[in-house]
This record gives structure tokens, C-alpha cells and sequence, in this order.
């Protein structure tokens, strides 16, 4: 025994590092990643049937349960109660009836089936007559969902021996039961309180009345919890599209009320720190103006020569950065939101290049209007069209609208933007090489401006292929 020790101790050592161990856990993982694969596959099926509003989601937790509980009662309701109620009233009956049938068989006398008949008639409340010679009817088809005839058919086919029918259908208030003699067809009519109890209706009126009632309920305070929620997601777009937010006060639950509160916090800061940037900025351009100005004054005075005009082509240049650079960081968010015509704006931006000595093209269905900080917008297509004309001869501005979104594409045939550099130029103060013509092509904040506006409106701009062969601008803009 003590010579195997090290022999079992060498072995599970060895297989705790074979590779027939790592095989079997690299086989897990797969397999494990199989098992994820198919439950993620399974969830994004199950997510097309569910409704992606929290209010829908919260209808739905509630609608769920409510619906299983009434299933489950009904089930246990109409399996236990129902049924059971309903065989004894079943063998109740098909106890009446075997009395009439001995009895008819005692005494064959009509005169004594009459008496029979009738004192059934009147103890019983069961109203019989016999047609003798004749065979029982055939049977009729099922024209609706009954409840009373599959209970009958159960109790009266372990009761009777002789053939029957039961009719539900010919009387809306009584059940005819048909039973083959020896010579003859006995017919019975009883009412259907005889055989039916009216408690299943009361049981699921109720159910079906307490369960509106509270599914009524539940959607109203639902709605009322859900309506913070939407008021707050509409302010926060309105936010990010630039429009004025109006304060409101936080309702809902705590939750609902720390998030509305968290925001218009954030709203403040920012609103602060904009203020604050454009206050800097403004010092900014105060200060660097005056040396400027000292410049261009002593340049004027230094006579005409090339030096001078290198100098003054600098200062000139500097006096577009400075601009170009205020104007970007500036933003307009001094200006309001104002209903825009979006044709009228573009007919005066085209117009501006058409001065400029550009060909320019302007297509369009019709008018369109949106709330919009117009002198922002137009200062985003005014740069995309000087853009455009800067590198090529001949534009083509369209605007189309397709359901809530309204498209604007500047079209140019100049030499176009490679595609790995077309995120690029959105980027402040960055430059092209020669081939978009560095000495005319500004401070590098057209792009960045026409963006940072069409974003500030819940759109955005991106650049493609022009079918001329140029630079294509797309703008989205909602309306």
C-alpha cells in the first residue's frame, strides 16, 4: 500500500496537467459560449413582441400576473366547482328520469302512462310525452360551445342503458332529452336551471368586472408615474437640440425627482459654464484686437513694399483666425428658437453665393418649417456652400423631407475628400493638404461650425461622394 502512494500522487498530478484536462475546459467554454450565443439569440426574439416604452412595460408586469390569476381560478373553478355542481344536478335528473322509465315499463296502460306523465309534469317540472312506433332521431350537429350537454352526456351515459339524445340547440331556455323504449321514444323538456347553475355566470362577472376595475386602476397611477418620466426625456431632447428649457417642478416618485433635480443642476452648470467661456473669450478678443489694430496702423504708414505686404497678409490672416475661432466658440447661444422656413433660409443662402460668382443649383418639393435658431442654421449652410465653392465651379443644393427628418445635400465637383479624412475635417482648426488649397481655406472651423449647429438642433452633417464626382454635405436636421 505504501508503494502506490507516490504512484496515485504522481498520476493525479499528471492528469491535472494533460492536455486531455485542458482540452475538456477549452470544451466548456465553448460550449459554455454556445449556451450564451442561443440565450442571447432567444432574447432578441422575445424582445421584438415586447413593448420598449416604460409605461408598455409596466402595463404589461402588471397585465400578467392579473391574467394567470384569472386563468388559474377559472381553471380551478370550472374543474372542481363547476363540474362537481354539475353532475349532481346531472344525477339528479337522470335519477327523475330512471323513475319515469321504470314506471312507464310497469304499467304499459295509457292510462296509467298519462297519469304517470302528468304527475311527472307537475311534481317534477319535467314535461314528457311518449311518441310510440317511432326510432330516435338522429343525431343533430353542434352549432355551439355548450357546457351542459358534455356533463349530461357523461352522467347519463353511466345511468342509462337505453340510447339517447340531448338537444341544446332547439329551445334557448330548455334541453331536450330523447331516450329510445322498447316501442316508442320517450321526450323529456327541462328548463336549463334544472341543469345549470347560474353561479358560473355571477362567478365570472365578477372576475372579469374586479379585474377591469383594477387593471383601470393600475393604468391610471401608471400613467401618472410614467408622465415625470416622459416630461423629463422631453426637456433633456429639447436640451440637446439648444431650445430654451422650461423649469418645472419634480414629481414622481423620489427617484424620478432626484434625476429631474440632477438635471436642471447640470442644465445651471453648463449654462454657467458657457457664460463663463464667452466671457473669457470676448477679454480675449478685446486684447488681442488692440495690438492688432496698432499693426495695421503702423503698416500703413511704413510705405509699399514686400515685406509690408507679407506682413499685412499675416495680420489679415490672423484677424480671420481670431474671428473664425470667436465665432465657433461663441456658439449662438445667445439666439432664441424661432419657427424657420427652411426653403426661404436656403433661396437666401444660395442667393449670397450666387453674388459670390457661384453656379449654383437649388431644387426643392416645397416648404418647410421648423423651430430652429436661424441665424445659426444659416450660418451652418453659408459655410458648407462657401466650402463648397472654395473647391469646385458648379454646386447643386437639394432639400427633401421624409417624415420627420428633413435632408439638405450640397453637392460639388471639385476634387473631393479622400474617406479617411472625412471625420477629420470636422475637427477644429484642422487643415487639408494642397489639394483643397491651404492659402484660401480659412482657420479649419467651417466644418466644425456646420456641425456643432446641426447637432445643437438634434441633427447632424456628414460628408460622402457627390454624383459629379466631388464632395457631397448631407445635413439631417429634425423637423
Amino acid at each position: 500500500m505504501a508503494s502506490n502512494r507516490p504512484f496515485g500522487k504522481a498520476r493525479r498530478q499528471f492528469g491535472a496537467n494533460s492536455k486531455g484536462w485542458d482540452f475538456r475546459g477549452e470544451r466548456n467554454k465553448q460550449e459554455g459560449r454556445t449556451n450564451q450565443e442561443a440565450h442571447a439569440a432567444i432574447m432578441a426574439r422575445l424582445k421584438k413582441f415586447l413593448p420598449r416604452s416604460l409605461f408598455g412595460r409596466a402595463v404589461m408586469i402588471s397585465l400578467i400576473p392579473l391574467v394567470l390569476l384569472q386563468l388559474v381560478a377559472a381553471y380551478i373553478f370550472f374543474e372542481r366547482h363547476w363540474d362537481t355542481v354539475g353532475r349532481y344536478m346531472a344525477l339528479s335528473l337522470a335519477g327523475e328520469i330512471t323513475s319515469i322509465i321504470k314506471l312507464i315499463s310497469a304499467f304499459p296502460d295509457n292510462s296509467d302512462q298519462d297519469f304517470i306523465l302528468s304527475t311527472a309534469r307537475a311534481s317534477m317540472g319535467l314535461d314528457t310525452r311518449i311518441e310510440p312506433g317511432t326510432a330516435l332521431p338522429a343525431a343533430r350537429p353542434e352549432s355551439r360551445f355548450d357546457m351542459i350537454k358534455p356533463v349530461l352526456t357523461r352522467v347519463f351515459a353511466a345511468q342509462f342503458t337505453q340510447p339517447f339524445r340531448i338537444d341544446t340547440d332547439s329551445l334557448p331556455k330548455h334541453v331536450i332529452i330523447s331516450i329510445q323504449l322498447d316501442d316508442s321514444v320517450l321526450y323529456i323538456t327541462v328548463p336549463r336551471k334544472r341543469v345549470f347553475s347560474s353561479t358560473t355566470y355571477i362567478f365570472i362577472m365578477w372576475m372579469v368586472g374586479a379585474s377591469i376595475v383594477l387593471f383601470t386602476i393600475t393604468i391610471f397611477f401608471l400613467h401618472k408615474q410614467a408622465q415625470p418620466i416622459r416630461r423629463l426625456g422631453r426637456v433633456a431632447e429639447d436640451f440637446g437640440k439648444g431650445l430654451k428649457v422650461a423649469s418645472f417642478k419634480p414629481q414622481g416618485s423620489i427617484e424620478v425627482r432626484q434625476a429631474t433635480t440632477a438635471f436642471f443642476e447640470m442644465h445651471t452648470r453648463i449654462q454657467r459654464q458657457i457664460a463663463q467661456r464667452t466671457e473669457v473669450l470676448a477679454g480675449v478678443s478685446h486684447d488681442l484686437r488692440t495690438p492688432l489694430t496698432r499693426m495695421k496702423l503702423q503698416l500703413a504708414m511704413a510705405g509699399d513694399g514686400e515685406d509690408i505686404t507679407s506682413l499685412e497678409m499675416d495680420v489679415a490672416e490672423m484677424e480671420k483666425m481670431i474671428d473664425g475661432y470667436l465665432a465657433y466658440a461663441r456658439g449662438e447661444e445667445g439666439e432664441e428658437t424661432t419657427p424657420t422656413d427652411l426653403t426661404a433660409l436656403l433661396e437666401s443662402v444660395v442667393a449670397d453665393g450666387r453674388r459670390m460668382g457661384g453656379d449654383i443649383t437649388l431644387s426643392y418639393d416645397g416648404p418647410v418649417e421648423m423651430s430652429a435658431r436661424r441665424h445659426a442654421l444659416k450660418r451652418c449652410f453659408t459655410n458648407l456652400v462657401d466650402n463648397a465653392l472654395r473647391h469646385g465651379e458648379r454646386l447643386a443644393v437639394t432639400l427633401r423631407c421624409d417624415g420627420g427628418t428633413v435632408e439638405i445635400t450640397i453637392d460639388d465637383d471639385g476634387p473631393g475628400i479622400s474617406e479617411a479624412e472625412r471625420e477629420d475635417v470636422f475637427k477644429a482648426f484642422y487643415r487639408l493638404d494642397d489639394s483643397r488649397n491651404v492659402v484660401t481655406g480659412g482657420a479649419g472651423l467651417g466644418l466644425t461650425i456646420a456641425r456643432d449647429v446641426a447637432r445643437s438642433h438634434g441633427g447632424d452633417v456628414v460628408l460622402g461622394d457627390a454624383p459629379a464626382g466631388g464632395l457631397r454635405a448631407l445635413v439631417r436636421l429634425p423637423v
